[in-house]
């Protein structure tokens, strides 16, 4: 399952150290290295993919991946709010 960020956390800090931009193609894991690139395609509905680059942290439990509003718009996911997804690392850590 994937989820997006509230757009109230646009500017925060995320846990690597950057601020959260809703235009940048980011995401939250709970494990995967910062810098890692994952596609992440919706697999109900609609089928899409995007490629994110982790740069936070999210607690595991039912979701595995909050999505940036870029990418969450790209899934179009934004009415749902969480989606079922199928994830696949692209590139390791870059960072």
């Amino acid at each position: 399952m994937a989820t997006y960020y509230s757009p109230r956390l646009a500017g925060h800090k995320t846990a690597n150290g950057e601020r959260y931009d809703p235009a940048s193609f980011t995401a939250a894991h709970p494990v995967l290295p910062f810098g890692s690139r994952v596609r992440v395609t919706r697999i109900e509905g609609n089928p899409r993919s995007v490629v994110v680059r982790i740069n936070d942290r999210c607690a595991a439990g039912r979701k595995i991946i909050d999505l940036s509003e870029a990418a969450a718009r790209r899934l179009d996911m934004l009415r749902a709010g969480i989606v079922r997804v199928r994830i696949q690392v692209v590139s390791g850590n870059a960072e």
